[in-house]
């Protein structure tokens, strides 16, 4: 094997309790031949996160703790960037596992593509019923649309991925992550990365695992807030929206309002006893609930009793997303 670049793995880290010893565990056994440094940036947790990572650093010396003060992860990013001198920057979640080989590989697709950035398959999988459930959308085209680290697809150029693995001159080159973005920010990243003249690369022989929200509430919270940012995205950067895979961010916010418009319309229709109108108002819910149905029924195969779930979590993210999209402000 030969010698490959030092490399600096750097993850945001808050409220990461049931997760933060495996995501760590998953970095610091990969083998690579090379200095490898992982940089934890700590936020002001609430659960019992502070106390496992202060008993993980001392197991292991090449665990470097950074203060987040403000909980936000792309001041957690950038604050872990500043801790670290080394040329590859891998940035990791504490909510996901990298697959065995993942950090050498991704360095070696780095030098063979002369890309700035490289990543590949976010590998959602759930263990409740539930999570399950969300895992299956969350990989599917029918949950998420058709970006490739969500559902595969041949390696290449690709708008962003999961993740990254990061040239840290491209990463000094776009000024890092931008503070402004709570959401969105490995897209943003990506953006500035591509409009600088530089080059990011899917390949799905990087897996991650991801570990799905576990709760209704917290599914709804986090694609509410992936609505909200992808606009914000949207605003500040308007060129991206010309793109032909942009008008796939367009169909959850439109089917909110479809949706919303047709239950006035019904609400409208039975109070004056119209029941022509009535028809037409419920028409476009029927349809997404129709269609809701068949596509649980489909992915049925590869979900098992989990599909129990899907009728209750492709809408909690599809609505979440649509609403989240259409109350963004410009703040």
């Amino acid at each position: 094997m030969r010698t490959l670049p030092n490399l600096a793995v750097i993850m945001p880290v808050l409220n990461e309790e049931n997760h933060i010893l495996s995501a760590v565990n998953a970095i610091l056994t990969q083998e690579y031949a090379g200095r490898l440094k992982l940089v934890l940036a700590l936020g002001p947790s609430t659960d019992r996160t502070n106390e496992v990572v202060a008993e993980i650093q001392k197991l292991d010396p090449r665990i470097l703790v950074v203060p987040n003060p403000s909980g936000r992860t792309p001041d957690a990013l950038n604050a872990a960037i500043a801790a670290t001198d080394e040329s590859i920057i891998a940035r990791v979640d504490a909510h996901s596992e990298l697959s065995e080989g993942y950090l050498a590989n991704a360095v070696e697709t780095l030098l063979r593509t002369g890309a700035d950035n490289v990543g590949g398959i976010m590998a959602a999988e759930g263990k409740t019923l539930f999570e399950r459930a969300v895992a299956t959308a969350m990989t599917s085209k029918l949950g998420v649309g058709a970006a490739a680290f969500h559902v595969g697809g041949n390696e290449g150029p690709a708008d962003t991925v999961y993740l990254g693995v990061f040239l840290r001159s491209a990463l000094e080159r776009v000024g890092g992550y931008d503070p402004s973005f709570t959401r969105a920010q490995d897209w943003e990243m990506n953006y500035r990365i591509r409009k600088s003249g530089g080059k990011v690369w899917f390949t799905p022989t990087l897996k991650v695992t991801y570990r799905p929200r576990s709760t209704v509430r917290a599914l709804a919270k986090q694609y509410f807030q992936y609505g909200q940012w992808r606009r914000k995205v949207m605003r500040e950067h308007p060129d991206t929206v010309k793109t032909f895979s942009a008008f796939r961010y367009f169909a959850p916010p439109l089917a909110v309002t479809l949706i919303s418009l047709g239950l006035v319309i019904a609400v409208v229709g039975f109070a004056c006893a119209t029941s022509h109108l009535t028809f037409w108002g419920l028409l476009p819910l029927t349809t997404y609930l129709i269609s809701i149905l068949a596509a649980s029924l489909f992915l049925a195969r590869k979900s098992g009793k989990a599909a129990l779930y899907l009728p209750l979590a492709l809408p909690v993210m599809h609505f979440s997303w649509g609403i989240g999209f259409l109350k963004s402000t410009k703040n």
